[in-house]
């Protein structure tokens, strides 16, 4: 990162590579301290190995409840080996000096609060962070969250869901900053079978309201899935099937989750 770079020039960063390259841009979300604290940075690295252009840190939350049972399980072991919003931003800070990574936290407002929101947006920036995605944060409470995150440069990521209307998508898309968070349907984050069938429509709804990269996420979950969105979004964010493939490989997860970002990337290119 340059000396001049915010977050939110770093998240455009991270798109345009992907656009040059013709295809879908992939966030990869992992809970930090999940399966256990020691094993985050091998898991963050495997994930830029498989081609992550993104990576969300989870920060673990008690009541994730925007979350179905995988990301909960997780949060709560983390938790329980005492992982906090001060050891997620250690994380990131790590990643982003030895690999240039970008690199959002997404969790819920308490932390954040209690951490103190001018020193967050101070330690955040510093760690190279590029931004926030705050489920339980409705946009009508971020003016405290926006005071100190936009002159830090940091993204405060809104979510925006299938039944979102047009006047609310009028009336906050103006403001966003750094990418677009579509939610592909109206549940609880979770591997799913399939994309909702009107992903499509969603997503067109709000591109013609926005010229930012529009992510789409919540039940992406394989290969088939990115392959499917091509031509429709500009990247997918993944997080319950990665941490999936992690809870599942025991000592094999770095290779495994290298594996399968691979497979997600390969999917997004355009033929």
């Amino acid at each position: 990162m340059t000396v001049t770079e915010t977050g939110v020039d770093r998240i455009g960063r991270a798109f345009a590579r992907a656009k040059a390259e013709r295809r879908i841009a992939v966030a990869i979300y992992l809970t930090v301290g999940y399966p256990r604290p020691s094993a985050t940075s091998a898991l963050l690295e495997a994930a830029l190995d498989g081609g992550a252009d993104v990576l969300e840190l989870g920060v673990p939350f008690s009541d994730p409840l925007a979350d179905g049972a995988t990301v909960q399980r997780a949060s709560q072991a983390a938790l329980e080996q005492g992982t906090t919003l001060r050891e997620c931003i250690a994380q990131a800070r790590s990643i982003v000096r030895d690999r240039d990574a970008t690199v959002v936290l997404m969790g819920y407002a308490n932390p954040f609060i209690h951490h103190g929101l001018p020193a967050f947006a101070r330690d955040a920036a510093e760690a190279g962070i590029a931004g926030v995605i705050v489920p339980d944060l409705p946009f009508e409470e971020s003016a405290e969250f926006d005071a100190v995150l936009a002159p830090a440069g940091l993204a405060r990521i809104d979510l925006y869901a299938p039944t979102t209307p047009d006047a609310r998508l009028d009336r906050l898309l103006p403001g966003a900053r750094g990418f677009v968070y579509c939610v592909s349907l109206t549940g609880v984050t979770g591997a799913r079978a399939v994309v909702a069938g009107d992903a499509g429509a969603f997503v067109a709804r709000v591109r013609s309201r926005t010229a930012l990269p529009i992510v789409l996420g919540f039940g992406i979950s394989t290969a088939a899935h990115v392959a499917a969105l091509r031509g429709i979004v500009d990247g997918v964010a993944v997080g319950s099937a990665a941490l999936d493939v992690v809870t599942a490989s025991g000592d094999d997860g770095p290779a495994r989750l290298r594996d399968f970002v691979q497979g997600l990337v390969a999917a997004g290119r355009q033929e």
